[in-house]
């Protein structure tokens, strides 16, 4: 398929940059895709459509102060570092910019010398590896430097850190929040449960691949850079069990959906206790394995995450929900409203 297949108008208006005061009152735009039906609806509505013996699974993994501004030691330029990876110790793979100001060997500073950095490692697409030095605990640090690492498309300032987290992150490691969780409130998880809807908790660290644009035409071709994900025991027999008694699994945001997927496609459809690395890219046509509904945000034109959606509702049925959430002014991306796809 090429890349245009997936291309929207987006008025740049929409793009959501703060959140909302009360995290369920966003919008939801629901696709019934047995009907072929659109509804516009709340976040706190979500109660109407899920059953008991349903079961849906949030990404617990809790984003880090990840973006930290420094310099070059030997010329005093201005660097801008994104981490995303621990590969060892205090190796980090990164994202900086400008990438073309750092070259093996360069060495940053940042807080005056409370952290520093050498390149031991120069990748593709302003990618780097970093090694670090520091005294004390290295995320105690990036605590007093580091900043959120909001996507480029966020122009404003966020007062408090936690509303780009959700409620339950719970496992520190991603440079991005999984987005379609942060709908959710404790209060709504609670009125689930009450209603005997079960609740499941994964891991997948959201790295590189939400940063990276799909930079070819034929989508075939694009690769995923792989992320970390990480599924218990508990959680695989909860979800085995709820196949088995014909509840549906319903998957909070792509990551979640990517993780899902993942481990049923390496274990024949059956869950298992299961990490690693996945990079799996999901995209028209693909069969699931594992989920039978999904709960995300509305993302960018021409990217992997529309055409995982596109997979999973059908690439002109989403085009069309998504020009009439245009035309209704729904709030973009990761601020933005929500989709419930069933």
């Amino acid at each position: 398929m090429n890349i245009d297949d997936f291309d929207f108008d987006l008025p740049e208006e929409l793009i959501a940059q703060t959140p909302l005061l009360n995290r369920e009152t966003s919008r939801m735009l629901v696709m019934q895709r047995d009907k072929a039906e659109i509804e516009h609806r709340h976040f706190f509505d979500i109660l109407d459509y899920l059953d008991e013996g349903d079961c849906i699974v949030l990404n617990d993994t809790r984003v880090f102060p990840a973006r930290l501004y420094g310099l070059k030691e030997d010329t005093g330029a201005k660097v801008e570092v994104l981490l995303l990876k621990q590969l060892q110790q205090d190796d980090w793979e990164v994202l900086v910019k400008p990438a073309k100001k750092v070259k093996e060997n360069t060495t940053l500073s940042f807080g005056n010398g409370k952290l520093r950095a050498t390149c031991v490692e120069e990748m593709e697409h302003g990618g780097r590896v970093l090694r670090f030095e520091y005294e004390g605990i290295f995320m105690e640090v990036l605590d007093q430097l580091g900043e959120m690492p909001l996507p480029p498309y966020i122009k404003e300032q966020l007062p408090d850190r936690e509303r780009y987290q959700t409620v339950y992150a719970k496992e520190e490691g991603s440079a991005a929040a999984p987005t379609a969780g942060l709908h959710f409130t404790k209060e709504l998880l609670n009125d689930m449960e009450k209603k005997g809807i079960e609740i499941a908790y994964i891991t997948l660290h959201v790295g590189l691949g939400t940063f990276r644009p799909v930079s070819v035409d034929a989508i075939e071709e694009h690769t995923m850079h792989a992320e970390f994900y990480q599924m218990s025991k508990e959680t695989a027999e909860q979800l085995n069990r709820i196949k088995k008694n014909k509840g549906r699994i319903i998957s909070v945001g792509t990551t979640s959906t990517r993780t899902l997927e993942t481990i049923a496609r390496d274990h024949n459809g059956v869950f298992k206790e299961d990490s690693g690395w996945t990079n799996i890219f999901i995209y028209p046509p693909y069969q699931f394995k594992a989920v039978d509904g999904l709960i995300t945000n509305f993302h960018l034109p021409k990217s992997t995450l529309i055409m995982l959606v596109s997979a999973f509702a059908g690439r002109n049925f989403v085009l069309t929900a998504y020009r009439e959430a245009v035309a209704k002014r729904y709030r973009f991306f990761s601020f933005g409203d929500a989709m419930l796809i069933l």
